[in-house]
């Protein structure tokens, strides 16, 4: 085995590697968002209207790949009007589609909690936006918290799509550098042990968060 390639290699990896964080950290924190937003229109059925439309959404982005999706944002819409750079596609994509997954996490979470407190809490006077802020979230962001951060590490995984996108994130960072050297043992297994760093050190942190909550 000859590692040359990967420590001649090696700002190239990490330099994609904090780009691979990047794609997926804000990915997350937009996935998050719909997810709760979606997750809490559809714990309280407003309208079935709009419980059709979100149904919809979470039924087609958790129905077709990922690669798809992202084929069709960055190459299909344009044919419509709407362009947007490679980068700005990845995060849609990723977004929209772990939003899906996340939405049905955050209503299960919500579901979980059990009635009689907000009842309870409408009892002593709050209305339904503090029974939501103070009772339901908090609660179900236990019960919701190792599958969220589960999400997480599988949109770190699955960022490596984006590298169809002519995006230098770790994974294709990688595949420039077997092209230059023809070494794929050693290129991608330093690739998998990148990869196995950041989702263990995700696993890690959610650990921590996951006894401070429990202690609290």
């Amino acid at each position: 085995m000859n590692f040359s390639a990967v420590f001649d290699n090696l700002g190239f990896l990490l330099e994609a590697s904090w780009l691979t964080i990047y794609l997926s950290f804000i990915s997350f924190i937009i996935a998050l968002f719909l997810g709760v937003v979606v997750g809490t229109l559809r714990s309280y059925k407003i309208h079935w209207l709009l419980n059709l439309f979100l149904s919809s959404y979470i039924e087609i982005f958790r129905g077709t790949p990922l690669l798809i999706q992202l084929f069709f944002i960055y190459y299909g819409l344009p044919q419509v009007g709407i362009s947007m750079s490679s980068h700005e596609a990845a995060i849609i994509g990723l977004s929209l589609n772990f939003g899906a997954y996340m939405s049905e996490i955050v209503r299960a979470g919500i579901q979980g909690v059990d009635k009689g407190q907000a009842e309870a809490a409408k009892s002593l006077g709050m209305n339904n936006l503090q029974i939501l802020v103070y009772i339901i979230y908090p609660q179900a962001l236990k019960l919701s918290l190792p599958s969220l951060t589960n999400t997480y590490a599988a949109i770190l995984k699955d960022s490596s799509l984006v590298s169809v996108l002519s995006i230098t994130e770790l994974t294709r960072a990688g595949q420039l550098i077997y092209v230059r050297t023809y070494e794929p043992f050693e290129i991608y297994l330093t690739l998998g042990v990148f990869y196995f760093v950041m989702t263990y050190t995700i696993s890690v942190i959610s650990k921590k968060i996951e006894k401070r909550l429990n202690y609290n």
